[in-house]
Order: C-alpha cells, then structure tokens, then sequence
C-alpha cells in the first residue's frame, strides 16, 4: 500500500473511528454524571476532545495497523473513570452507564445513515459527494461493529456490565476480579475468527439503515 492510498484510508476508516471511539467514551461519562458521578468531568474525561481518550495499542497501534494491512479495523479507547460509590442505585444506575457507549454507537449509525441517504438522493454527482458518502457509510459499519463488538456479555466490555444487573452479586464480582483474563480470551477469540458470526449480518443492516433513510428522505 502506497503513502497516497494509506492516507485515503486513514481519512475514511481511522477519523471516523477516532470520533466513533471519543463519542462512546463520552457517553459513559455523562450518564454517569447524571446519575451523580462526576468523577469524569473532575479528571477531564467529559470532553470531546479524541485525545484524553486515547489507548496506545487500541486507538494508535492496533487500527492503524490494520489499516496498513487492509485487514478492517477495530479498536478502543480508554475507559472513562466512573465511580458508582457517588450513585443512588449503583447497581441499577451502572447498566445505563454501561449501555450508554454501544446507544450511541447505534445512533451515530442512524445519524450517518441519514446523511447518506441525503447527499445520496440530492447531491449525488456533485464533487464531493461520492467522498462524504465513502466516510458515511464507513462509519454506520463502524459503529454497528463498535455497539455489537461492546455487547459482548463478558468483562471488561460493556455488555458484561450489562449482564451485571442481571446476575448474582458473587458471581459478578468473580467475573470483575478475572476480567483481564477473560478479556485475553476475548481477543484470541476475535482474531481467530471464531467470533465473526457475531459481525457477519453488519453489511445487511447496514444496507437496510441506508435503504429506510433513502426511503424517509425522499
């Protein structure tokens, strides 16, 4: 892959997962924030700026690196610091917490579905439509493969934060304290292709959020 088309690249897949990623985090810190935990904001995680919320491996090394090699791309940033101590209901309020991430993943997908389907029906053939609509719809993939990617129901993502409300005080705790161990499994998982049913029906639903907002738009 030659400098010029790396570059491409990089405009399409690693900008929109850079804002994608900065997003999510975001949205763990302000629903938590509005259940009583400012522990975001004091430590100046509550912020849209990409850069306290970038991972060297996750958001540097990793996706740039399958950019390179062509191989996708999937990363993560750093988890924003919620302290559920400062919570009504810690138990109840952490499952919103925790799915506030993967919500707004689906919907910045929505919200770039509706884009496309704008600059698509009334500014199709214009110089830069065929561009913004490269990035769109990289970035309804992107957010679809985020949101189901983080519903995994096992530590640290945020689906395993989820299943939290649902089991056992014990059991959940033995699942935190293992959840480095859980999350290398995860990735040998992942790169072994075991998981990829999980992201298999991304280019349907994909096509159909396209083909709904064409239809809305017109």
């Amino acid at each position: 892959m030659n400098l010029y088309e790396f570059g491409a690249r990089v405009a399409i897949l690693y900008i929109p997962l850079l804002l994608s990623l900065t997003i999510h985090e975001y949205a763990h810190g302000l629903v938590a924030k509005w259940f009583g935990d400012n522990t975001a904001t004091i430590r100046g995680r509550l912020t849209l700026n990409p850069l306290p919320h970038m991972d060297m491996i996750g958001t540097f090394l990793l996706p740039l690196s399958m950019i390179y090699f062509n191989a996708g791309i999937i990363g993560w940033g750093v988890p924003v610091p919620v302290d559920e101590r400062n919570m009504k209901n810690p138990r109840a309020d952490m499952f919103w917490v925790a799915f506030a991430g993967p919500i707004s993943n689906i919907l910045i997908a929505i919200l770039s579905a509706f884009i496309f389907a704008v600059i698509a029906t009334y500014f199709s053939g214009s110089s830069y439509s065929s561009g913004i609509e490269a990035i769109c719809y990289a970035m309804i993939k992107m957010n679809l493969l985020l949101a189901i990617f983080n519903l995994i129901p096992i530590h640290p993502l945020d689906g395993g934060k989820v299943l939290a409300r649902f089991l056992p005080e014990p059991v959940n705790r033995k699942l935190e304290e293992n959840q480095m161990v859980l999350g290398i499994i995860l990735m040998v998982l992942i790169f072994s292709g075991m998981l990829s049913f999980l992201f298999a029906p991304i280019d349907n639903i994909s096509a159909i959020l396209v083909g709904f907002a064409q239809m809305l738009v017109r």
